[in-house]
């Protein structure tokens, strides 16, 4: 299937829903993405190699490479993690969205830099195996000013491998959308074994406050930002509305959907989009069937919903995918009453045709 809309996607790059798995072809525009990742990143590392130069005119090699890609890879981790919010906020942040494996794979080659040159540095002199010594070098486990933080930063690594090892789609076809979804979820677990390894290791040697208040600004912005696109989400949630029919519940009116958009709500951890289309309305799953996506904050796109993250497709009236694609989601009934929608929140299978209700020029059914 074509991501449409996207100019990172155009070129036919084709990604094939429940067929096969074809390697992505790297058009123009996925190189230039690549490009400006990796001049970004080699800025930062020469910026920061600078610094050490010229604030530590002693510092060896060895020592400068470690701080480098431990401080370019945390830089990188922190935009991996805003990325998701900020897409929800502003759609103008979505291209960063359907590369961010790439950027993904990128942090995790620099954690592994950094990984590997500490336990070459720090490990790799003595009489016992490295790994061995990772973990028993140091026992004061119960001390929080001498505790093994490498031994974090260590088992943080194992979960960006983790991450990085199965970002194919290979992997999200046979491990299933929700397993794959908690192993790719275990990032924030990371990114807070990845700050308890900093603030036990090295800030236990800095004088200067100012690694603190970073490390401080940087997780308040990364969950102010979370926070804060929940509670934006959260506004649509329905609450009961008393009725004859106790599944039938008032969503909004006509007009507060723009044409070939939808408008999402959750109830009862049923979460729902209903799109307006073709002067008519169809409900179904908010949850892409790829990697759980929004499908509420795509569009229909040649008669078609959509999803922002990697244009997975599905048709309104069915929530089947076209073919020769396989995908299904579930669909909803709907209920227009002068001018307001009403949805019942009972799903029907996945796959089942609901014909469409239609929109007349006063609103109603």
């Amino acid at each position: 299937m074509v991501i449409i809309g996207n100019p990172f996607f155009n070129n036919n790059i084709n990604v094939l829903m429940g067929i096969n798995y074809n390697a992505v072809q790297w058009n123009k525009n996925k190189k230039t993405y690549d490009i400006i990742l990796w001049v970004f990143i080699l800025f930062i590392m020469a910026f920061m190699m600078s610094l050490q130069v010229i604030f530590h005119p002693t510092i060896t090699l060895e020592t400068s490479i470690i701080r480098t890609t431990a401080i370019t890879a945390f830089l990188l981790l922190h935009i991996i993690l805003m990325i998701g919010p900020l897409c929800r906020l502003d759609q103008r942040f979505l291209p960063l969205l359907y590369n961010r494996r790439h950027l993904g794979v990128s942090m995790f080659f620099l954690a592994l830099i950094h990984g590997l040159f500490c336990i070459i540095q720090f490990h790799s002199l003595g009489d016992v195996s490295p790994l061995v010594s990772l973990f028993t070098s140091n026992g004061d486990y119960d001390s929080f000013s001498d505790f093994p933080f490498q031994v974090l930063g260590f088992l943080a690594l194992i979960i960006l491998f983790i991450m990085a090892a199965t970002s194919h789609d290979f992997w999200l076809k046979n491990l299933g959308p929700h397993m794959w979804k908690f192993l790719h979820m275990m990032v924030y677990f990371a990114y807070i074994l990845i700050i308890v390894h900093i603030l036990t290791g090295a800030l236990q040697y800095e004088s200067n406050s100012i690694y603190v208040l970073l490390i401080a600004v940087g997780f308040v912005s990364i969950s102010s930002l979370h926070l804060y696109a929940g509670i934006k989400a959260n506004k649509t949630d329905l609450t009961i509305v008393n009725s004859h029919n106790k599944s039938l519940h008032f969503v909004c009116t006509v007009e507060e959907i723009q044409d070939d958009c939808a408008k999402t709500f959750s109830y009862n951890n049923e979460d729902i989009a209903i799109f307006k289309y073709n002067d008519q309305l169809s409900a179904v799953s908010n949850i892409c069937k790829h990697q759980m996506g929004p499908l509420g904050e795509g569009k229909i796109i040649d008669g078609c919903i959509t999803c922002p993250w990697h244009g997975y497709q599905y048709l309104p009236e069915n929530g089947q995918s076209p073919p020769p694609f396989n995908e299904k989601i579930k669909t909803y009934q709907l209920m227009l009453i002068e001018n307001q929608i009403w949805v019942d929140v009972i799903p029907r299978p996945e796959g089942t045709t609901i014909t469409p209700v239609k929109i007349l020029q006063d609103g109603s059914r």
